[in-house]
C-alpha cells in the first residue's frame, strides 16, 4: 500500500504561488520530471512522498518557510478539480463544504485518512433547530517535520480563501486550529487569517460560523451542479469498485492504526458490518483479518522507510506497535533486513 497520492491540479498551486513569490520553479520541476504534458494531463497524479519533497524544495529556493500560507492564497476551485466546481456551483455554504469533503477522492487520496465536514451541534437550541456550526476537518498526517507542514498550511489556507470567493463576503470562519506547535513564523498565520488561531489542537479544523452555512453562493446553478454530481458519482463510484474487499479492509485499518491496534469489531464498525460478515468475506478472497493487518503494516512500513524522513520510532507509533523494537523485529522478518539498511537500499529517488 502507498502513502497515497494527488492531482497535478495540486502542483499547478505551487506554481502560482512560486510565480507569486518572483521565483523561478522550471529547475524544480525539471528536477522531479514534471513536464507541461504531465501538467496537463487530467489523469496524471504524483505520489504525496513526492508532492512533499516538491514542496520543500520550493520552500527551500524561496527561503519562505510560510509557503504553505502562500499556496492557499493562490488556489482557486478549479485547482481541487470536480469538487471544487460542484463547491463553485453549490446552493450554499454549507452544501458546498460537503462537496470538498464528499469528492476528495477525486484528486486526492491518503491511505492515512481523508477529509471531513459535519455540524457541530453544542446547545439544546442547537439540537432543537437541527443548527450547528459547520466544522471542515483536513485528515492530520503528524509526526510533522519540514516536508509537511507546508500541506497543512496550503490546505487550511485554500479552504479559507475559497469560501471568501463563494460567498463574497468575509467572515464565514470563526477559527482554524492546527494540530501542531506555533511555528516561528506564528505572525503570519495572524496577518493572514481574519479569526481566531489556535496551535497544538486535536486535529486540523476550521469552525464555520451556523449563520454562515446558509449564506449563498455567488454562482449557485442548480442544474450545472446536477451535471457534474452525475459524473462525479459515476466516477466515485469507479474508484470504490476498484478495490477489493482486502483493500477495503486495509484502507480502514490504516487511519485506526496510529499507537494502536485496531481490532476486527472496530474495523467492522467503519464498514457498517458485522464482524463475522467480514471475516466471511475475507475468507473468501483467500484471507483472513490477522492476514490483512499484518499485510497493511507491512505496506505501509516500507512506504514509510523509502519515503519519509520519519524515525523508526515514529513509524513504529504510526503502524500500532508497542516499541520500535517490535517495530523493527517485525520488519526484518517481512523483508530480511532491517528497517535502517532497508532504508538506505532504497531511499526513492527525486523523480519517483
Amino acid at each position: 500500500m502507498k502513502l497515497g497520492d494527488v492531482s497535478v491540479s495540486h502542483v499547478d498551486i505551487m506554481i502560482k504561488a512560486m510565480q507569486q513569490l518572483d521565483c523561478d520553479i522550471d529547475d524544480i520541476l525539471k528536477k522531479f520530471s514534471l513536464n507541461a504534458t504531465s501538467l496537463a494531463s487530467p489523469d496524471a497524479r504524483v505520489s504525496i512522498p513526492k508532492f512533499m519533497r516538491l514542496g520543500h524544495a520550493c520552500i527551500e529556493k524561496s527561503q519562505i518557510p510560510w509557503f504553505g500560507l502562500i499556496m492557499g492564497q493562490v488556489t482557486s476551485l478549479t485547482n481541487l478539480g470536480v469538487a471544487g466546481l460542484l463547491a463553485f456551483s453549490a446552493q450554499n455554504i454549507k452544501h458546498a463544504c460537503q462537496q470538498l469533503s464528499r469528492y476528495e477522492a477525486l484528486t486526492a487520496f491518503n491511505a492515512r485518512g481523508k477529509s471531513a465536514f459535519y455540524i457541530q451541534q453544542t446547545n439544546d437550541q442547537d439540537l432543537f433547530t437541527n443548527k450547528g456550526k459547520g466544522i471542515l476537518e483536513f485528515y492530520s498526517i503528524s509526526p510533522y517535520n519540514d516536508y509537511n507542514y507546508f500541506v497543512v498550511d496550503s490546505v487550511m489556507s485554500g479552504w479559507y480563501q475559497v469560501l471568501q470567493h463563494l460567498s463574497g463576503r468575509e467572515g464565514a470562519v470563526e477559527k482554524i486550529c492546527f494540530e501542531f506547535a506555533a511555528p516561528s513564523y506564528e505572525q503570519k498565520y495572524k496577518d493572514y487569517f481574519n479569526c481566531e488561531v489556535l496551535f497544538e489542537q486535536p486535529n486540523n479544523y476550521m469552525v464555520i460560523n451556523k449563520n454562515a452555512l446558509a449564506w449563498p453562493c455567488v454562482n449557485r446553478c442548480i442544474s450545472t451542479f446536477e451535471l457534474l454530481k452525475r459524473q462525479a458519482d459515476a466516477d466515485l463510484e469507479k474508484v470504490y469498485l476498484g478495490y477489493s474487499f482486502h483493500e477495503k479492509v486495509s484502507h480502514v485499518i490504516s487511519p485506526l492504526l496510529n499507537g494502536t491496534t485496531p481490532t476486527l469489531a472496530q474495523v467492522a464498525k467503519q464498514l457498517n458490518m458485522a464482524p463475522w460478515t467480514v471475516r466471511r468475506k475475507l475468507v473468501e478472497e483467500g484471507g483472513s483479518f490477522q492476514q490483512t493487518l499484518n499485510n497493511t503494516r507491512r505496506d505501509l512500513s516500507e512506504s514509510y522507510v523509502c519515503d519519509t524522513q520519519l524515525t523508526l520510532g515514529e513509524i513504529a507509533y504510526l503502524l500500532g506497535f508497542s516499541s520500535p523494537a517490535a517495530f523493527q523485529r517485525a520488519f526484518k522478518r517481512w523483508t530480511g533486513v532491517a528497517p535502517g539498511r532497508f532504508r538506505e537500499s532504497n531511499q526513492r529517488k527525486p523523480t519517483e
